[in-house]
């Protein structure tokens, strides 16, 4: 039986920027984002995952909204590309608590090296995992977006030269 790990995201826009995670590539000296993300762990609901890993990686505490996307990565579909497990990943929409200011944790991943407010109209220029970059866009300004990502999906508009 093939294993899926699931994830749980946080979409916390505010002031036209959104707050991500900047993480050290491993095969040069750039860097990729991430929303605020992780596994669920046993025993731990998508909505309690997010609020623990938005404390872990951004530093903050979150009022957990609605699902904004849902996106999967399936191995075999995408030649392993991100390597060979199943993932789905729910990402909410979510706010800051009062008072709750972004900073890097205590002890952050080893390749963890910010967490920046990247506005809106800057997204096409940075390199966010998942590629969702527009779909950011168009949810923000209330434009249609896809609301199910599928990996594959993001690979072939990137053949094709198109985006979503």
């Amino acid at each position: 039986m093939e294993k899926i790990r699931l994830r749980s995201c946080a979409l916390i826009i505010s002031n036209g920027a959104v707050l991500l995670i900047e993480f050290r590539n491993d095969q040069d000296s750039g860097v990729h984002y991430n929303l605020p993300a992780g596994g669920v762990e046993p025993g731990e609901t998508l909505v309690e995952a997010v609020i623990r890993e938005a404390r872990e990686e951004a530093s903050v505490d979150i009022e957990v909204g609605p699902v904004a996307f849902v996106y999967e990565y399936q191995p075999t579909k995408n030649n392993n590309l991100y390597g060979e497990t199943h993932s789905v990943s729910v990402t909410f929409q979510c706010d800051l608590k009062p008072g709750s200011t972004p900073k890097l944790p205590d002890n952050p991943d080893s390749n963890q090296t910010g967490v920046k407010w990247i506005s809106i109209e800057e997204l096409p220029s940075i390199q966010l995992y998942p590629e969702i970059c527009q779909d950011i866009m168009n949810y923000y300004n209330g434009l249609p977006y896809r609301n199910y990502v599928e990996e594959h999906e993001i690979q072939r508009e990137r053949l094709m030269g198109g985006s979503p």
